[in-house]
């Protein structure tokens, strides 16, 4: 693989620097005599330290510029009604590779179950035994509910090899009725090969570093070198605690699961008729549970309703008694108006008949 322009500037700053540290070594006994300038001691671990560091530079850009990269290929995701059917329509290819091998593509598998059960005992059993059958374990577990009302809960998380992860959601699916089931695959092939080149790098760097500490010949030379060691060893140590956290999550898929007890499974595929009948079933059974409720809440308030249905008959009482003894004064009638005079016109007076 040909090195970058800036790999190949690296390689000829630290050639020569090899060459001053040869010299300086055969030369060691007449600059004792003469006087060794510091500041000459100081360029010379100083340019030796830049060259340590681009070498380090040229791994991390090699990652990128050597091809490396794999095309990282999107989550899928997937929804099916019967665990049978996700066994068998999984988005996990029938042969895995091996997860150790340097050469696979690195790609974590994840599942999401939603389940129920008329036997909650029954289907935790189950579960369990899946678990240890193949080699699982689990990492989250959570049970909640009353066993008399039938209605209890169970949250598991659980880390399945991935060598077994079909073989699990197949054991899963016989332990109740499936209502959902999704599924996720996500590529960090990119990611991993990107870390290990970082890694490379940085482990270059140290041994450079550990080389230039043994060449030191003052004590700040030294200190800076160690300084630089330092902060490496860092960064190696933050590189590798990634790199451990990427292998488990490729070895081991992670499995959420709820498990709900109920008395009567969810059907599924109904038609409109069976829809138009739950509906009815539901709308009685929400009258009657609000009837329930109406009359328990006038038990527990009954106190208070007595209370103020006091208040209210004592205040009508009252207001009964007030208007009786002081009745509203009668308002006396209006005179009538006068008839208005109207006189007679002369003209009204009989014609004389001829």
């Amino acid at each position: 693989m040909a090195l970058p322009t800036f790999c190949k500037c690296a390689r000829n700053i630290s050639a020569p620097m090899s060459c001053l540290g040869v010299r300086g070594r055969n030369t060691a006994e007449s600059v004792k005599k003469k006087g060794a300038s510091p500041m000459k001691k100081h360029f010379r671990v100083s340019t030796a330290l830049l060259a340590a560091v681009l070498l380090a530079g040229c791994g991390s850009i090699s990652s990128k510029d050597g091809g490396y990269y794999a095309t990282e290929s999107p989550s899928a995701e997937g929804a099916y009604d019967t665990a049978a059917g996700a066994a068998n329509s999984s988005i996990v290819p029938e042969e895995l590779p091996d997860s150790t091998d340097e050469t696979a593509q690195k790609i974590i598998y994840n599942a999401d179950i939603n389940m129920e059960s008329t036997d909650f005992d029954a289907a935790r059993d189950t579960l369990l035994a899946a678990v240890d059958d193949c080699g699982a374990w689990m990492e989250y577990s959570s049970l909640s509910g009353d066993a008399k009302d039938h209605d209890r809960y169970a949250y598991y998380t659980v880390r399945v090899p991935v060598e077994n992860y079909r073989t699990f959601l197949a054991a899963v699916g016989e332990a109740g009725s499936v209502l959902d089931l999704s599924e996720t695959a996500e590529n960090i092939t990119s990611s991993y090969i990107d870390v290990q080149a970082r890694l490379s790098a940085l482990e270059a760097q140290r041994e450079r570093l550990n080389a230039l500490a043994d060449q030191a010949e003052t004590t700040a030379d030294l200190l800076e070198i160690e300084s630089q060691l330092s902060d490496v060893q860092y960064q190696l140590e933050n590189y590798t605690r990634q790199l451990k956290n990427m292998d488990q999550q490729v070895s081991y898929s992670t499995v959420d699961i709820r498990l709900s007890e109920v008395a009567t499974l969810t059907p599924t595929g109904t038609t409109f008729g069976e829809r138009v009948a739950d509906a009815f079933a539901g709308g009685w059974h929400g009258f009657v549970a609000f009837l329930q409720g109406f009359v328990l809440a006038v038990i527990y308030l009954w106190p208070v309703l007595l209370v103020v249905g006091i208040i209210v008959a004592l205040a009508v009482t009252l207001t009964k008694r007030r208007r009786k003894n002081h009745p509203k004064p009668v308002k006396p009638a209006a005179p009538a108006k006068p008839a208005e005079y109207t006189p007679q016109s002369t003209n009204d007076e009989p014609k004389p008949k001829y």
